[in-house]
This record gives structure tokens, C-alpha cells and sequence, in this order.
């Protein structure tokens, strides 16, 4: 193999592997870091810099960052990167004079937002403090799109979303609240620079089985049910409720309904309980509230008796797998199951709908009517409109919606320099820099400590199911986060060789606890992974390979499992081996970053 490029800025981003798996790319050692030294602003406002709402996201965030976690794979659970995050925003200090302070300049250009959501905010964010005049035009009566209207407040306080939207409003943005946009043409004719559509997958899937028309009063569609609770329009709900689906919006609607008066709740999936798309820890709370979730049933027909929905019927099936995999429902040949309901939550998903877009704007779109979208600049085939979000590619997440936002922010800002969304689209920002305070000290904490992971407390359930705006989840305590965030393997800090300084001693192979590194002769690299002293067999992590040392050998390092505890450096008699922090923060059209020293 040929020598590792490490000055690939990509490299050591991929071996971070929690900020590599984030949407947004958060720098979450670094945050974890300043959350064990106490420095909960300084944590917030890196985060903020990132992914715009930490109070939110370390409450509701999917966690993609988790399952990527080096802590889950080498040794036990992952880090609880995602309540840390909210233990940064539950005890940090006043940090509105850390963030742009305008007025700002203007620069001439106007854009407008369509939608109020998570990825519209974070290009209001971004582009305001460059000078932009924005406008963000949304129905609802006040901004933060679904994570408002859909997110239950027993997850999310509505006072976090309106903390944390305030600081972008505060930025100089024209808001038109209450305003449906039933018209692009009608925003383009007012001869804005630019678009931005993030008006989300606002459309929830129906199921036409027989008996829905005539039960149609007591069937609600899952995402609109919860903007109704959201909005205090629904504030009760029938003794027997069915929720249909398996993913995230059905646990809010079983949940919900429960707080509602639904006093006998269950949830009803087609596809087996480990193959349910809500969130590990989303089933275990409603389950932990009570409520069944019953799999393996599929939907045949609403049950209306006298003109009142009374129930549905159900077929019972079973999975089975081809040879590729490929999942099917097999009908067990049981008799159809009946369940009673007096109300029915269809949350079996969501679309894009997109009516108020003329079709002769020259925007492309699909076969399944989706706008066709850039994934590098978002931008759709009119130069001027732009997506993110869900309305971009669909129904995601709030971190990936943010993502989104930040990088259409870049376009619009070189789309209204009249620079190239792609040539011109300027590299992420990163950093290198070792970590010596002495001959073998580090300026952080190496030591790996071997705690389980810590359990989020609580409130107790006969005080959260009174009250559907109480939060379950209390948050880490202080003590807690500390030894949770002990935990981190600081995976940013990277093993650093130098073949020049190596005298092939072998120290650092005798003290690697993960037996991560051997010295072996050079050969294809398929040959060195089975090589090495631990056959390193995970393909989607590189090895880290250097030049030809004296013997010609070559060192070969398994990212996989490094600890990066640091044992190697300070083994090094000739110190080959260095620790370097590595810094990466994605390219933003604002330019503005939150960097904090370790």
C-alpha cells in the first residue's frame, strides 16, 4: 500500500468517527471536553456554531452520531453523545454576546425562506450576519416548523424551541407568520436573489382500507393529529386508541394519546418489532409508559358499527427472507385479529407536497414529484431556488435538515457573488496541533476509563402522564455528565507517526491494549489486513500505513480499534508517535466559527 495521506484534511475526519457520522459534522470530543472541565458555554457555543439548536437536538436528535461511536465497538455502549449535548445547553451561561451582533450591514441582496423549520433557520442564520435581507414566510404562529408542530413537549419544552429560534429571529429576520405561500411564482415576481423551500414533508400517508370514509371522524392522520395537540385545537382523545406504524411519529401519537385520556393504547406495525424504524430508545420509552406495541399485523379494514368507528381488523403474518435478504410478510393463516379503537392514529409515514409550485418555473421535478435537488449545492434547476431539509430529499431528521441548511447558505452566498457553486465552493476548515505539556504529557485526559454507560434520569411516570407539556427526561446531573463525558475516547486527539524518528523497538506494539499496531512487511492491502497482529477486518475504517522504515517494514495501524489513549507516545523512546488534536469544521457561508482550545 501507499503511505497514508494525512494531510487529506478527510483522513482524520473519517477516524473521528461520532463527528464523521453527524450530518452537521459536530465537534463532539471537543464539546465532551469542555462539558468534564466545566466549561458548559464554551461546550454550547461549539455546538451552536454546528448544528444551530444543542438544546433541541440533545433532546430529540436521532443520534446517528451513537451507533458510530468508538466506545461501542471496542468496548461497551456508545458515549450518550446526545444528552451531553443538552447538558451543555441546560447550564451554560447567557451567551447572546458570544453570537453575531447586529445590526449588520446590508449588502443589497434579498432572500426569501419558504417554511420556518430547522434547515430555513439555519440559512437565515448563517447568511444574516453577511449582510443579507431575509424574509421567512410561514402558516404556523411562530417559527421552528415541525420540531414545533410534531415534537411532543414532553420531549421538547416548548420554551428550548423558543429559546433557541429566538437567537436566530433576533438576527435581523423579517418574519411572515400566519402566511401560507399558496404561490412561488407570486415570491419570485418579488425579485428576490434567491429561494430557499424548506417547508418539510408536510403530507401524512392515508390508508384506503374499506370502512376509512365511514369512520373518517375518528381516524386522524398521525402528523397532523400531533400539530393539532401542539396548537391546543385536540385536547382529548377517545378511552381505546390504535396507532398505526412503526417509526417515530407512531411512539409521539401513542404517547401523546396516553397524556390525552386514551387509556387502553397500542401500537400496531406490520413488520417485526426489531425491524420498526423508531429510534431503540423511542419504543422503550412508550413501552416503559405501558404501552404494547404488538407486530406482525397487518391492516385490513376499519370497523364502523352505526355509523362509529368501533375497531379494526387485522391479518396476521410472519417474515421471511430470500437468499439476498429481501424481506415478506407471509399471512400465518390465523383468523383475522379485531381490536377495539375509539380513536385510530394513521402515522404509517410521510410526503412531500408540493401544489404551490408552478410547474413552469423551470424547476425539474421527479416521477414521484419531487423538485430534482443538487446534494453538494441544493440547488434545483431554476439558479434561483433552492431546497433543504425534507423538502429536499425527503423525510429525515432535524441534524440532517441543519446540514442541509448550512450548505444551501453557502450556495445562495456564492450564487449572489456570481461565483461557481462548485468550483469556487470553498474547502472545511481544519487543524493539526499536538497536545505535549512535557516530554510524555498531554494537555487532556488519555486515561480510559472502564464505566458503563450512565442512564438519563426520569420524572416519575404519575406526574408525566398527568400532564402532556411536563418533560420525562431530567437531564444529566453534573456529577453525572462528568463521568459520562469521562468516557469519551477522544477520538479527535489522532496517533500521529513520524517513520523518520522509529527505531522498530516494538514498545509501542507491547503496550497497545487493542493490539491495534504491527510493523510487516508492505503488501496489497487486503494481504497487510490479515496481517497485522489483529486481523483487522473492518473494511470501513482505514488503516493508517507509514513509509518504508530501515528494515522495510512498514507500520500498519487499525483506526478501527484505537483507544487513542496515547500509551504508544509516551512509550516512544525516540517519539515517533505524537498526539495531535484534529480540528474539522465544515465550510459555512457565514464564515463565523466557535473554536475553543482543549
Amino acid at each position: 500500500m501507499e503511505p497514508t495521506n494525512i494531510k487529506n484534511p478527510e483522513y482524520f475526519h473519517k477516524v473521528v468517527d461520532c463527528q464523521y457520522a453527524c450530518p452537521s459534522h459536530t465537534p463532539v470530543p471537543e464539546y465532551i471536553r469542555l462539558i468534564a472541565q466545566g466549561k458548559y458555554t464554551e461546550a454550547y457555543m461549539v455546538n451552536w456554531d454546528s448544528n444551530v439548536f444543542p438544546g433541541v437536538l440533545g433532546r430529540t436528535c436521532d443520534r446517528p452520531c451513537e451507533p458510530a461511536c468508538r466506545r461501542g465497538r471496542v468496548e461497551e455502549e456508545p458515549v450518550a453523545i446526545c444528552r451531553l449535548k443538552r447538558v451543555a445547553a441546560d447550564f451554560k451561561d447567557e451567551v447572546l454576546q458570544l453570537m453575531p451582533q447586529g445590526p449588520f450591514p446590508s449588502n443589497g441582496k434579498r432572500v426569501a425562506l419558504i417554511g420556518a423549520g430547522p434547515s430555513a433557520l439555519t440559512v437565515a442564520r448563517d447568511l444574516a450576519p453577511l449582510g443579507y435581507e431575509i424574509d421567512l414566510y410561514d402558516e404556523q404562529t411562530a417559527g421552528g416548523g415541525f420540531m414545533r408542530s410534531q415534537i411532543p413537549s414532553f420531549r421538547l419544552p416548548e420554551s428550548v424551541l423558543d429559546e433557541e429560534v429566538g437567537y436566530i429571529l433576533r438576527l435581523g429576520i423579517t418574519t411572515h407568520f400566519n402566511q401560507y405561500v399558496s404561490s412561488l411564482k407570486e415570491i419570485l415576481d418579488k425579485n428576490y436573489d434567491a429561494v430557499f423551500v424548506g417547508s418539510g414533508a408536510p403530507k401524512g400517508r392515508d390508508l384506503n382500507l374499506p370502512g376509512r370514509a365511514e369512520g373518517a371522524a375518528n381516524i386522524h392522520i398521525g402528523i397532523n393529529w400531533l400539530a393539532s395537540v401542539a396548537f391546543e385545537h385536540t385536547q382529548s382523545v377517545g378511552k381505546n386508541v390504535i396507532v398505526l406504524g412503526g417509526g417515530n411519529t407512531a411512539m409521539d401519537c401513542c404517547r401523546t394519546a396516553l397524556r390525552l385520556g386514551g387509556e387502553n393504547v397500542s401500537v400496531l406495525v406490520r413488520s417485526p418489532f426489531a425491524e420498526m424504524k423508531a429510534s431503540p430508545w423511542e419504543k422503550e420509552d412508550a413501552q416503559h409508559e405501558g404501552i404494547p406495541i404488538i407486530d406482525n399485523h397487518v391492516p385490513k379494514s376499519f370497523v364502523v358499527e352505526g355509523g362509529k368507528l368501533v375497531g379494526m381488523t387485522f391479518e396476521k403474518v410472519r417474515a421471511e427472507y430470500d437468499a439476498q435478504g429481501k424481506r415478506s410478510l407471509v399471512p400465518t393463516g390465523e383468523p383475522d385479529a379485531f381490536y377495539p379503537a375509539d380513536d385510530v392514529l394513521v402515522a404509517v409515514g410521510q410526503e412531500n407536497s408540493f401544489p404551490w409550485i408552478e410547474r413552469d418555473l423551470g424547476i425539474e421535478f421527479d416521477k414521484w414529484g419531487m423538485p430534482i435537488v443538487d446534494a453538494t449545492t441544493f440547488c434545483s434547476s431554476n439558479p434561483r431556488v433552492f431546497f433543504g431539509g425534507d423538502a429536499a430529499f425527503g423525510p429525515k431528521n432535524v441534524i440532517t435538515a441543519v446540514a442541509h441548511g448550512h450548505q444551501a447558505a453557502v450556495s445562495i452566498h456564492l450564487a449572489c457573488e456570481g461565483l461557481d457553486l462548485k468550483a469556487d465552493r470553498p474547502a472545511p476548515y481544519t487543524n493539526l496541533h499536538a497536545q505535549k505539556m512535557g516530554i510524555h504529557e498531554w494537555s487532556y485526559d488519555s486515561y480510559v476509563v472502564t464505566d458503563p454507560r450512565y442512564i438519563v434520569p426520569q420524572e416519575d411516570k404519575k406526574i408525566t402522564l398527568r400532564d402532556r407539556k411536563k418533560e420525562v427526561e431530567l437531564g444529566f446531573s453534573l456529577d453525572t455528565a462528568f463521568a459520562e463525558a469521562q468516557r469519551c475516547l477522544n477520538c479527535d486527539v489522532q496517533t500521529v507517526f513520524t517513520e523518520d524518528k522509529c527505531i522498530e523497538c516494538d514498545a509501542c506494539m507491547d503496550v497497545c491494549p487493542t493490539a491495534c499496531i504491527s510493523f510487516i512487511p508492505n503488501a496489497p492491502e487486503e494481504e497487510l489486513r490479515e496481517n497485522t497482529k489483529v486481523p483487522a477486518l473492518n473494511l470501513e475504517q482505514a488503516l493508517y500505513v507509514s513509509g518504508a522504515l530501515k528494515t522495510t517494514k512498514v507500520m500498519v495501524k487499525d483506526e478501527n480499534v484505537c483507544l487513542h489513549c496515547g500509551l504508544c507516545a509516551e512509550r516512544c523512546p525516540t517519539a515517533a508517535w505524537d498526539m495531535q488534536q484534529y480540528w474539522y469544521q465544515v465550510t459555512k457561508a457565514s464564515g463565523i466559527g466557535v473554536q475553543a482550545s482543549v
